[in-house]
């Protein structure tokens, strides 16, 4: 075992940068006869130097992060600060003075992974980003690895622990959005503001990164077509179980039939009881792909969380110290198939509609007949009576979004559908 140690600079001591100074400590033997050098925590920087940190030398503990990274002896950079900036900078910086990089920032490498990517080649230099999506679950680099010799043609999977939580418990339990949402924050997993994770903001980074690495192209996160789950109701669960369903919010990232493009897309949607996503329970995450030799695999486990996401982080540093050891590099960025990927408007999947109606003759005719006008086949229909109030379910057979969007505008101007009460997406089957 080589005696000198190889240095490591951590930006962030939140939640997760704490666990990974930690693990980093309490497991310093192990972690040097897994690399074959031992590991040493050269620098901390923190916006807030004060603040106690237990277990962290207060002499390693710095506000410069750029003095940190340019110093030129730090073998690794742990990058735990999240957002575009400065992140973004000191990532560059911290290639071009000889670093390698682990990160766990979602939202700049779904932004700029393909510039962080070609400045680690061309520095040859690692940029591991394991901890980036579902937290401690092995996903990105059974994708990018253990797969590379398969054909990926879908990932499906829940992807963010808060609203996964928000809607078990509202399948469980009856209760509505805002009562499920308060326990979240409550316990702990949801934020003050939640935006990011209810309206899906986090969730499509993740398609992002999972899309660009599955299908081997470039995906941004502007790519990825996002609809939060605000909207959700108790009574779309009702529907959902009278359909043998329940309701996730799904990143999905599929190959188009014709092979020529993809798509990336975040939205809830329905699934069936028998689908392994649909016992997902809690705040825990899941990722289901399908891959043309290896079949249907799935990768389950904690998403988020100062421990599970150190995991994650400490995993991809000893691969990457390895890597330094050996004078190599891991794999880097794979984007030589150049698919596009597709709007929205090109997806084609069922539909679960439920409209607010007269209660007259003839208006199941009139909704028929639209659906028929913009070539959207009808699989199902249930029309009920309830305290004077009428409505109608349909449920489509698969369909192009753009022709859907067209029938439910076409569907608001007859003068017997009162309203669109809701539109849901049915997936898994």
């Amino acid at each position: 075992m080589r005696t000198r140690p190889l240095k490591v600079a951590l930006l962030g001591c939140g939640v997760v940068g704490s666990e990974v100074a930690r693990i980093m400590t309490t497991h310093a033997e192990d972690l040097a006869a897994r690399i074959g050098a031992p590991v040493e925590l050269a620098g901390v920087a923190v916006r807030r130097p004060s603040k106690v940190r237990e277990g962290i030398d207060p002499s390693l503990v710095t506000t410069d992060a750029t003095a940190l990274v340019k110093r030129g002896d730090i073998d690794v950079v742990v990058e735990v600060i999240g957002g575009i900036e400065p992140a973004r900078g000191l990532i560059m910086t911290a290639f071009e003075h000889g670093a390698s990089v682990v990160s766990a920032n979602k939202a700049l490498i779904a932004q700029d992974g393909a510039a962080l990517h070609a400045a680690a080649e061309e520095q040859g230099k690692d940029l591991y980003y394991e901890a980036a999506v579902a937290g401690a679950i092995p996903l990105i680099r059974p994708l990018r690895e253990s797969l590379a010799g398969d054909k990926i043609n879908r990932v499906m999977g829940i992807v963010n622990g808060t609203t996964n939580f928000i809607l078990d418990k509202m399948d469980s339990t009856g209760a509505g959005y805002q009562e499920a949402l308060d326990e979240a924050t409550a316990l702990g997993y949801a934020e003050a503001d939640p935006t990011a994770d209810v309206e899906g903001f986090d969730a499509a980074a993740k398609a992002a990164i999972l899309a660009g690495i599955s299908f081997h192209t470039r995906a941004r996160l502007d790519d990825v077509y996002r609809e939060g789950m605000t909207e959700v109701t108790a009574a779309d669960f009702a529907s959902a179980k009278e359909m043998g369903c329940t309701i996730k919010l799904l990143a999905i990232c599929e190959r188009a039939a014709h092979g020529g493009s993809v798509t990336a897309r975040v939205h809830p949607a329905m699934i069936p009881l028998d689908h392994p996503l649909a016992s997902v329970r809690g705040a825990y995450n899941a990722v289901f792909v399908e891959a043309e030799a290896a079949g249907q695999l799935m990768f389950y486990g904690p998403g988020a969380g100062g421990a599970p996401t150190a995991s994650a982080v400490l995993g991809d540093l000893v691969a990457v110290c390895r890597n330094k050891l050996g004078e190599a590099t891991g794999p880097g960025d794979s984007a030589y198939t150049q698919l596009p990927v597709s709007p929205m408007g090109e997806v084609v999947t069922r539909y679960h509609i439920s409209l607010d109606v007269a209660d007259k003759p003839g208006v199941l005719a009139q909704v028929a007949t639209v659906f028929a006008e913009h070539g959207v086949s009808i699989d199902t229909v249930r029309q009920s009576v309830k305290d004077g109030e009428a409505s109608l379910v349909v449920v489509t057979h698969r369909a192009a979004d753009a022709a859907l969007t067209g029938t439910v505008d076409a569907l608001r101007k007859l003068d017997t559908v009162r309203g669109v009460a809701s539109i849901m997406r049915v997936e898994g089957e």
